[in-house]
């Protein structure tokens, strides 16, 4: 009898071969930005809000044309048209809602009710009108997300989460994103998209406990500042400096703490989405952003456009995609190199424009 163990077979699927990896670069500029939003900001006034289509066209083709990977830029491919007709249909849309709030409150409900199951086809569209104008090496992204799940996820679980006492918000997040970055496709390659909800409920936990921290040290700085400005006061003729710098302080405090707040959470999960997620065998991402530096970031841009009035947001708005693009690495697989473009289809705008006017974020990482 043998009794000759069979040879284990040890190999392994071949690794992908790498065509380049590196971080991705931007090349913008807050001098040039600046004239460009300068100039947008005044033809926009001047025509009454109609330039705005064409601003927002000049915004993302300038923003795109200066974020690369691999030596090659994104494209935008909206025309300023195709944004203004969306916008008219979308602002008429809303100005009818509104009207009908105001004089007809009975049917407002009807109406709000209407909205809300319309809300996943909006997102749908604006998502996939998104993805169809962003083209990379001459390939557009695409966008396959359908109705019944947007409506799961974004209007049930985030209802439903409300009356678990937010307990399931984490979740709803997590399924949020999942959706719309796993709906993604690169030609004809669809992202691979392995998010973890314990992942969003560690991020939770630790912004709860830096929101609480924060609130001590904040409630601590305040009661010393109310004792200072007691004492400023008492002495009516000899005006205290702790009168003036303490409010200053508290508000620099505040925006600093809710810089803080936000960035931990959103380098986490950025992180996280980024670092699983992949188009299988032609390109991979890693994401290292970092929460204190990011938190800086927001905090020197939020000041300086406040101190600026507002002219220092081209010079903050070049930073943020700076940093975000510096903490993001790309590796390229020699597979791009067979992916084809799918058919072009025309795609509108309303949607999107839609989204903008009733305040709906569907922005991605």
């Amino acid at each position: 009898m043998d009794t000759t163990t069979p040879p284990v077979n040890t190999t392994h699927a071949p690794s992908p071969q790498i065509i380049s990896q590196d971080r991705v670069k931007f090349s913008g500029k807050a001098g040039e930005f600046f004239g460009i939003w300068t100039v947008n900001i005044l033809l926009s006034i001047l025509t009454l809000g109609i330039y705005s289509a064409w601003a927002k066209v000049r915004t993302y083709r300038y923003f795109y044309s200066n974020t690369s990977i691999d030596g090659h830029s994104f494209d935008y491919l909206a025309t300023p048209i195709q944004i203004l007709k969306g916008r008219i249909l979308a602002v008429a849309v809303f100005v009818i809602y509104s009207l009908v709030i105001q004089f007809f409150p009975t049917f407002g409900i009807l109406l709000a009710i209407c909205l809300l199951f319309a809300m996943p086809w909006i997102i749908n569209q604006g998502l996939r009108f998104n993805m169809r104008m962003t083209r990379h090496r001459n390939v557009r992204f695409a966008f396959a997300g359908n109705y019944g799940e947007a409506f799961i996820n974004f209007i049930i679980l985030p209802i439903a989460s409300i009356f678990t006492l937010y307990l399931l918000l984490p979740y709803a997040l997590k399924r949020i994103d999942q959706y719309m970055h796993e709906n993604i496709s690169y030609g004809n390659k669809p992202i691979t998209v392995n998010l973890q909800g314990e992942k969003y409920y560690m991020a939770a936990l630790i912004t709860i406990g830096v929101t609480i921290a924060g609130l001590v040290i904040f409630g601590i700085i305040l009661g010393l500042t109310g004792t200072a400005m007691g004492i400023g006061a008492i002495d009516a003729e000899n005006i205290h400096p702790s009168t003036i710098i303490f409010p200053v302080l508290i508000a620099a405090l505040y925006v600093a703490f809710l810089t803080l707040v936000s960035a931990v959470y959103q380098s986490i999960i950025r992180n996280h989405i980024l670092n699983n997620s992949e188009f299988e065998d032609v390109a991979s991402f890693k994401s290292d952003l970092k929460a204190v530096q990011y938190a800086m970031l927001l905090f020197t841009n939020a000041f300086a456009i406040i101190f600026t009035l507002g002219m220092a947001y081209p010079w903050a708005k070049i930073r943020k995609a700076r940093l975000l693009c510096s903490a993001t690495e790309v590796t390229i697989y020699h597979g791009a190199i067979a992916i084809i473009d799918t058919a072009e289809q025309q795609q509108s705008s309303f949607a999107e424009e839609a989204a903008n006017v009733f305040d709906i974020d569907i922005s991605l990482t």
